[in-house]
């Protein structure tokens, strides 16, 4: 299965936590997903980027052990579209589960 359409809302969750940088958001989904979710860089970059262009995510950079990280944060505007997504996904994740029968 296809969940590339789901990153930019499991982007947004990971942030409405706490402010990351790439490889950790990506590590986090990875790890809550139990493996299953496994974006790599080539999809995870452009993903923060697109969200970032929309007002969605804010970058800064940030040094971390010397090295310069860019470090992204949640913005007002995306915590509204991530309750949108939300929603949206509880709706559609019920009438699939009503299609399909439960697992």
């Amino acid at each position: 299965m296809n969940f590339k359409g789901t990153l930019p809302t499991l982007i947004l969750h990971a942030l409405a936590h706490e402010q990351s940088h790439g490889y950790l958001i990506a590590q986090q989904i990875k790890e809550r997903s139990q493996g299953v979710l496994d974006f790599k860089e080539g999809t995870l970059y452009p993903a923060l980027h697109k969200l970032e262009n929309e007002g969605l995510v804010e970058s800064f950079e940030s040094v971390e052990n010397g090295r310069s990280r860019r470090y992204y944060r949640i913005t007002k505007a995306g915590r509204v579209a991530l309750a949108k997504d939300r929603a949206e996904w509880r709706e559609i994740s019920q009438a699939v589960t009503m299609i399909l029968g439960k697992a």
